[in-house]
């Protein structure tokens, strides 16, 4: 017996798949050629392991950002319910995309956004195939919560995430 797969339009995927919300999540590093600070928004970022710590999220093939940061340390800010300016300047095309940020370095070097939710310093240890992303897999270095509640995207747009009322 062969089980026919179905097709399914990649815009209704997208839509169906929008109803389960994410986080926004700012991975950032350092051009290895010029030192000058790079970074992309993922809306994909998640733990995988506890022993020993990992994380996980994945980047589009069509990215020209993540191959600037791909060797080097990168950091990860969680961005608060307040920094959808920052989330705005780094889905952006521009060449500086941190020019109008608040950011500071990390211990490793790469940039974390200032306010943050949380920080996860990660070095880059596995890239898997996965369709039109490519999944990378990330030792945490060190990591720090921040303050505030995340930043919340669900059905193509950002929020804020609310506590139930007891």
């Amino acid at each position: 017996m062969t089980l026919s797969t179905p097709t399914i339009e990649p815009r209704y995927f997208r839509d169906v798949i929008g109803h389960l919300p994410t986080g926004v999540t700012v991975v950032a590093g350092r051009e290895p050629a010029t030192g000058a600070p790079a970074g992309l928004v993922v809306g994909t970022f998640q733990s995988l392991s506890l022993d020993p710590p990992l994380v996980t999220f994945s980047v589009a093939t069509t990215s020209s950002s993540w191959p600037k940061i791909r060797s080097g340390h990168f950091s990860a800010s969680v961005l608060a319910d307040d920094q959808h300016h920052v989330c705005k300047a780094l889905s952006s095309k521009q060449s500086d995309k941190f020019a109008q940020l608040d950011w500071s370095e990390s211990a490793e070097g790469s940039p974390q956004i200032t306010g943050a939710h949380a920080w996860i310093d990660c070095a880059p240890r596995h890239e898997l195939e996965g369709g039109d992303h490519v999944i990378v897999v990330a030792e945490v270095l060190r990591l720090e919560a921040g303050h505030g509640q995340p930043l919340i995207f669900h059905r193509g747009q950002l929020g804020t995430y609310q506590q139930p009322q007891a």
